[in-house]
């Protein structure tokens, strides 16, 4: 994976500072707020991300903001994004059609540990946009399935029409070696499925095996807290459950400062972390409960 540490190729180290041309082959609208756009970088040259690491995007006149992947990097001839309209430029993004071109730099970031997730069971929990980061590691370990072990999917959204990838998510759910369980908040008169917050059928319907299970959750904070403490409940490890942070990433190379948390910074020391490494520092997300909570 492309990565700033260790680069020593002077061409290398300019792609992460100088944005490349990217071709937008691709665009499908996902929901009044949400496209999933589908690139590929003008030189041909191949990313080669992570799931749950992220580029920066530009258009020139509206800047740059941070995008996750949400594409698997077995997509190997391009990638895509899901882009939410909540600004200038993401609102600008949404007029693209394909053929017009965006600047990219990256990947930056560490995304899901793949290699130490190997042999695993995998819990995945997803609120709301969440689902997007998640999506490009729910593909890739379907792609590897025989690398992994068993596989939970807990999808919860605020409305039937919020959620994401509905073709994706009944395309999983028709197999048989993916187990999903999707919730949401407000159900309409056409949803006849669960109802209520993602952490309740995660509490009464998910068994799994805390010795050999990783958990990795993307969703609004607040969940955040309160998925660790089912988690917790059911015997996992808190070393063994994994959180991806949203900030507001300026460089996305741990330069400016402004995504920093303490001794860290998100762009480059995560924005994936174990549970362990954000203990203790109250700026990061509400993952912890006290002891009272956890006994």
């Amino acid at each position: 994976m492309r990565k700033i540490e260790g680069l020593e190729a002077a061409e290398d180290i300019t792609r992460f500072y100088q944005p490349e041309m990217a071709r937008v082959i691709g665009k499908w609208e996902l929901t009044e707020m949400m496209v999933l756009l589908r690139l590929q970088l003008h030189s041909g040259e191949l990313l080669d991300h992570e799931p749950g690491q992220f580029l920066q995007i530009s258009l020139p006149g509206y800047g740059e903001a941070p995008i996750s992947f949400c594409s698997s990097p077995t997509q190997t001839e391009s990638f895509e994004l899901c882009v939410q309209a909540v600004g200038n430029l993401s609102e600008a993004m949404h007029d693209l059609r394909p053929g017009n071109f965006v600047g990219v730099r990256g990947p930056y970031g560490r995304g899901f540990p793949i290699d130490a997730m190997q042999g695993r069971d995998i819990c995945i929990v997803a609120g709301g946009i969440g689902i997007a980061p998640l999506r490009s590691l729910i593909n890739y370990m379907l792609d590897c399935r025989g690398d992994f072990g068993d596989l939970t999917l807990v999808y919860g959204a605020r409305t039937p029409g919020d959620r994401l990838f509905k073709d994706d998510l009944a395309a999983w759910d028709a197999r048989d070696d993916i187990h999903t369980l999707f919730t949401v908040d407000q159900p309409d008169d056409s949803w006849t499925g669960r109802t209520g917050v993602v952490t309740e059928p995660l509490r009464d319907e998910v068994q799994l095996d805390p010795d050999r299970t990783t958990a990795a959750v993307v969703g609004p904070p607040v969940m955040y807290r309160y998925v660790a403490m089912e988690l917790l409940e059911k015997g996992m490890a808190e070393d063994d459950i994994l959180f991806s942070l949203e900030r507001r990433f300026k460089c996305g190379m741990g330069k400016c400062g402004h995504c920093q948390l303490n001794d860290l910074y998100v762009c480059q020391d995560g924005p994936v972390f174990r549970y362990t490494e954000l203990l203790g520092r109250t700026e990061a997300i509400e993952v912890w409960a006290s002891e009272d909570e956890r006994e």
